[in-house]
């Protein structure tokens, strides 16, 4: 039988696709045109009203992983943000005129929200990572933010959700009452478990924030500004796990440059589609207005 208080708090809550922002056009994935600053100010927003949404961080790899995987793109085109993560997203953003465009990176986010939770009172709860690492990052980023409500963590399996820890989920939120869930199991799989549930679970937001918890857990090391700032953190990373990601830099960014190159030139054209959604399962597609973008 289904939990009470799980029924009565998703009927008190409706599913959003989309702040209203407009997207730069990467390949047919819309990539939130905004800054730092907008995102806070959009989530912000969201926090504070009836509905519930879910949040993809998304540089040239997600980007990458939707030109062979529909379902994939459609769940990144319903999202209520995406944020550009990566230089090189940014940068074709400001070839298509949106100057103001600027990187929002899963780790520097979460940080900002945990500030915007302090003061706002909003309560986080912390999905994913290896065992033991959703307490670690609670640990850490309480010693940051102290007063910052973390009303739980938990630690998911590698593949799906099984019908009985999809209901111990449930309970526990519906228990803790979260505003924000931080979902860390990396990309495509968080995006495919935030789309999945966004408007089942307890939860007003749901956030894919991937190597985040790995960085603020003290597990792996964040790179410099100015690194990032060269668009160069995708090597960095490669140095540093070569036996885990050269193989995708290497085949992921070459066809990147050279679809990007088609699409800014014109002999490649993509529509943005996104399913048109009243509940959190996409139903039909139609095309989102877009600013800058290159349709057909």
């Amino acid at each position: 039988m289904q939990n009470p208080e799980l029924k009565e708090r998703r009927k008190s809550l409706r599913v959003r696709c989309s702040a209203g922002e407009p997207r730069a056009n990467l390949l047919g994935v819309g990539i939130s045109a905004i800054s730092m600053t907008d995102a806070i100010y959009y989530t912000d927003r969201l926090l504070q009203s009836d509905m519930q949404a879910y949040v993809c961080v998304t540089g040239v790899h997600g980007v990458m992983e939707a030109q062979t995987d529909e379902r994939f793109r459609s769940i990144l085109n319903a999202s209520f943000l995406t944020t550009p993560d990566g230089m090189p997203t940014v940068w074709v953003g400001h070839w298509q005129g949106h100057d103001k465009m600027a990187r929002v990176s899963g780790p520097e986010y979460m940080l900002e929200m945990c500030q915007l939770s302090v003061e706002r009172g909003y309560t986080n709860y912390l999905y994913g990572g290896k065992p033991g690492v959703a307490e670690e990052l609670r640990d850490s980023l309480l010693a940051r933010f102290p007063d910052l409500k973390i009303v739980g963590t938990y630690t998911p399996p590698f593949g799906p959700l099984d019908k009985d820890q999809e209901l111990y989920l449930e309970r526990q939120l519906a228990r803790v009452q979260p505003d924000i869930l931080w979902c860390g199991i990396s990309t495509p799989k968080q995006e495919r478990f935030m789309s999945q549930y966004c408007g089942k679970l307890p939860v007003k937001l749901m956030v894919g924030v991937g190597a985040a918890f790995d960085v603020h857990s003290g597990h792996s090391k964040d790179a410099p500004d100015w690194v990032k700032n060269a668009g160069m953190h995708w090597f960095l990373r490669m140095l540093r796990e070569p036996h885990r990601l050269t193989g995708r830099y290497l085949k992921n960014n070459p066809r990147f440059l050279w679809l990007m190159c088609l699409q800014l030139i014109g002999l490649r054209r993509y529509l943005i589609m996104t399913p048109a959604r009243t509940t959190a399962r996409p139903q039909t597609d139609r095309p989102v207005p877009v600013l800058g973008q290159r349709a057909g």
